[in-house]
């Protein structure tokens, strides 16, 4: 295979991956913040969260092929599964080691989730929150086109994108929480 086909397939893999990925980091906190309007049914939220969470996990399998088939970084099979072994940016690879990690115990965790239980299998997802920003932190710093003029703003609206979600959850938490504390304190009153 071509040499150039591979650094390309690589790329636009890590770049694609890094778009999906942030659609379902986002998806899954507007889910559990139970986001949902009377139009768009939760177990759609749900179901559009996992296909963009397989979707991801596919073109995370092409940028990794292709990465360490691609002779220009060397990587091999072990730097590609071991954080900080690849002679190429080992500190930025190895953050995108220790993401993939993260990402294949919430893979394995929601293939168990029903012999597992829902307490254990939340705890393992909460892993996304830490594996978005080292697939973040992997492509600005191993990636050769991190600071391109068409790359730094759609790491920029990546941000943006989880920021926002983040905001919103925690502001509809914050309105969840009033809610029910004016349903107790009146509830109390009004019994008294």
């Amino acid at each position: 295979m071509n040499d150039q086909i591979l650094w390309f397939a690589t790329r636009g893999a890590g770049v694609v991956s890094l778009l999906l990925f942030t659609a379902v980091v986002c998806l899954g906190i507007l889910t559990v913040a139970r986001w949902q309007s009377p139009s768009w049914p939760r177990f759609l939220s749900r179901e559009l969260h996992r296909n963009l969470a397989l979707l991801s996990v596919a073109f995370l399998a092409v940028h990794i092929v292709t990465a360490v088939a691609d002779p220009f970084t060397s990587l091999g099979i072990t730097a590609a599964l071991v954080p900080f072994a690849s002679s190429y940016r080992p500190v930025w690879v190895g953050l995108g080691v220790i993401a993939l990690d993260l990402l294949l115990a919430i893979v394995v965790t929601s293939l168990v989730r029903n012999a597992m239980g829902q307490r254990a299998w939340r705890t393992v997802h909460w892993l996304a929150y830490a594996a978005w920003p080292l697939t973040l932190l992997h492509g600005v710093g191993s990636g050769t086109d991190s600071w391109a003029l068409w790359m730094l703003p759609t790491q920029a609206a990546c941000v943006l994108a989880v920021a926002v979600a983040v905001a919103w959850r925690f502001a509809a938490d914050r309105s969840n929480r009033s809610q029910l504390a004016s349903v107790v304190d009146g509830g109390s009153r009004g019994g008294a």
